[in-house]
């Protein structure tokens, strides 16, 4: 990996900021000229689009793009603000070119006039190469390392993501995303992923297929072309950012998942009648921190008996999958207190270690009588759970 002092394009990025017009694309068969086409500059024209998940689901944070890029680096910051730590990165690189020429991406703080490295670990998710075009997909969780919020973006602490390559290009470009609630155990935050490439003329339908996906999971989905054509998004899909020049259009979209299923984003390119058009496709899922649910729920019994049988929480996954490494402390509380005279008092062991992921409270009782109790269930980095409802007296 080159050194801090390889990175001589960050000027150039940094008198680059984004575009963020009022210029917009018509995609369908009008095919009115889309932006970035020979005689219009290039634009990144980013939706901004709120995602309504939650306050504890997965979120767009910032994201940002550029195209036009040349040399053997190709970066963007996420100028004026930079995202949360804790965040996942999306990063997709583009060039024209058809071999992975990428050696390392990293992160960097711009503070000028020294350009300092981060350090997160980004990992490559998918390659997808075809006509001569290149496009490849990195992931990092977690990310940490610089100003949150950043004090000062016009003097610098902007965190920019670069990839270095191994040989220079005359065109390429990035797209780069970071999301709030993705998990941010490294091995558990990445779900299924594919891509696919292929050919096309007139009314293209274009899409890397169908992948499984979690619910509250993140499918996030891209598309580029080497035609200067309209596309509409995939059902079901928000646009994130369209961005074109003369060599290339790009455009990334996102969808979040309620329940379990797949997803399958298909893009309707078009296309001229003749040459046939290059298209690259990928989509990825991002997964949210694992849930606990009760698997044994509490059951009625007298006040001061322990419950039987006794209570157990599992951590699952976004499929609903237990997760057997997970053997972190979870603690049990009264959720609705159905005391009929009094508040009931939950008494036995109420933080125990989760074993194969299960954790089991065997020593509950409460000791009060009442209608309708339930009993909620925390633990670190996981989204807790409330039981159902139980009474504490007479069967």
């Amino acid at each position: 990996m080159r050194t801090q002092t390889t990175i001589t394009n960050l000027s150039v990025f940094l008198a680059t900021a984004l575009l963020a017009t009022a210029c917009s694309e018509s995609a369908g068969p009008a095919g009115s000229e889309p932006v970035g086409s020979p005689n219009k500059p290039f634009q990144w024209t980013p939706s901004f689009a709120t995602v309504a998940n939650g306050s504890s689901g997965i979120a767009l944070d910032q994201q940002n793009g550029t195209l036009g890029e040349i040399g053997t680096l190709i970066i963007k910051g996420f100028n004026p603000t930079n995202p949360h730590r804790g965040d996942a990165i999306v990063a997709t690189f583009f060039w024209v070119g058809s071999t992975n020429i990428i050696d390392s991406v990293v992160d960097v703080l711009t503070t000028a006039p020294t350009y300092t490295p981060v350090g997160n670990r980004y990992t490559l998710v998918d390659y997808v190469t075809s006509g001569g075009y290149s496009m490849a997909t990195y992931v990092a969780t977690n990310v940490q390392g610089f100003p949150d919020p950043n004090t000062d973006p016009f003097q610098g602490d902007i965190l920019a993501v670069g990839a270095y390559l191994s040989q220079p290009v005359t065109e390429g470009g990035v797209a780069i995303s970071a999301w709030t609630g993705v998990n941010t155990v490294a091995g558990q935050s990445l779900g299924a992923h594919r891509t696919a490439s292929g050919l096309g003329s007139g009314i293209t339908p274009a899409g890397p297929g169908s992948i499984s996906i979690g619910a509250g999971a993140l499918a996030y989905a891209m598309t580029m072309s080497n035609a200067l054509a309209g596309r509409d998004p995939p059902p079901g899909f928000t646009t994130l950012g369209v961005g074109s020049d003369a060599m290339m259009v790009i455009e990334n979209d996102f969808a979040l998942q309620a329940a379990i299923g797949t997803v399958n984003p298909q893009w309707t390119w078009y296309f001229a009648d003749s040459p046939p058009s290059t298209w690259l496709a990928t989509v990825l899922a991002l997964n949210p921190p694992l849930h606990l649910a009760f698997t044994v729920q509490p059951s009625t019994t007298l006040p001061l008996l322990a419950i039987q049988p006794a209570v157990q929480v599992t951590a699952l996954d976004a499929g609903g999958n237990r997760v057997t490494s997970f053997n972190g402390s979870v603690t049990i509380a009264i959720g609705h207190n159905g005391g009929t005279v009094l508040p009931g008092t939950l008494s036995g062991t109420k933080t125990v270690t989760a074993v194969n992921g299960v954790a089991t409270f065997s020593d509950l009782s409460i000791d009060q009588l009442g209608n309708g109790y339930t009993l909620v269930v925390s633990a670190s980095n996981v989204f807790g759970a409330e039981s159902a409802p139980f009474n504490i007296g007479a069967f």
